[in-house]
């Protein structure tokens, strides 16, 4: 009898969970690279998946399918009909081209390399003339520790003052050039580099629609003119 009775709670609890917890609504925070449609594809991805609490459940047991540019995603319930998604995507302050591979390679605030990918992502900028034959995943870019150090001051300043460029080039004397479309800003020696991103940003609203270069390179807090060669 004891037994006859917890199988009809155990059906009754079944009946309840596939009549209640249904997908009605999906909410996705913390995404910025992909669409909702392409997190909830990932998530929601077999037959059972218009049931909640199995979604949150399988979960639990499991981790989501591997996406590009995105560490983690976690899954709760806000109501038996809703699901939320949270995602977190991977830090990256920018990417260099690997010829080995034929890939680029993206790192974080630290150097370390946290993706590879033939994909190019919008608002993380290209840093052009360092030399990098092949990258390990989750390890540091394996250059100089000098201009790892520079180059990640630079990216990170730039980014403190929401000035992400379209790329970054170490070219000829290796002080950085920044470039944004049609404007190119020398920035020279970087010991006074947060004094002429503070600069920069000030500067740059006025170049809207020009084309030309920007010299910052000799910028000082005693000769403050700045110059900007203008092209036709």
């Amino acid at each position: 009898m004891g037994v006859l009775i917890t199988i009809c709670v155990l059906a009754v609890m079944f009946l309840i969970a596939l009549k209640l917890f249904t997908v009605k609504n999906v909410v996705v925070e913390g995404n910025e690279l992909y669409e909702q449609k392409v997190i909830e594809d990932a998530v929601l991805n077999d037959k059972y998946s218009w049931n909640s609490l199995y979604v949150y459940i399988k979960y639990k047991i499991k981790d989501t399918r591997k996406i590009p540019f995105i560490d983690t995603m976690s899954i709760s319930l806000d109501s038996p009909h809703t699901l939320h998604i949270s995602v977190y995507e991977k830090g990256m302050l920018g990417y260099i081209y690997i010829p080995g591979i034929d890939e680029n390679a993206y790192f974080d605030k630290d150097g370390f390399v946290v993706e590879t990918s033939s994909d190019t992502v919008s608002g993380v900028p290209r840093i052009d003339g360092i030399s990098c034959d092949k990258v390990v995943l989750y390890e540091k870019l394996p250059i100089k520790k000098s201009t790892l150090r520079e180059i990640l001051e630079v990216t990170q300043s730039l980014k403190r003052q929401e000035l992400v460029p379209d790329s970054i080039d170490y070219g000829g004397d290796n002080a950085p050039e920044v470039h944004y479309g049609n404007i190119n800003v020398l920035i020279g020696d970087t010991t006074k580099l947060t004094r002429k991103i503070e600069r920069l940003k000030a500067i740059m609203p006025s170049l809207d629609g020009l084309s030309g270069t920007l010299h910052l390179e000799n910028w000082t807090e005693e000769t403050t003119n700045i110059v900007f060669d203008k092209t036709q």
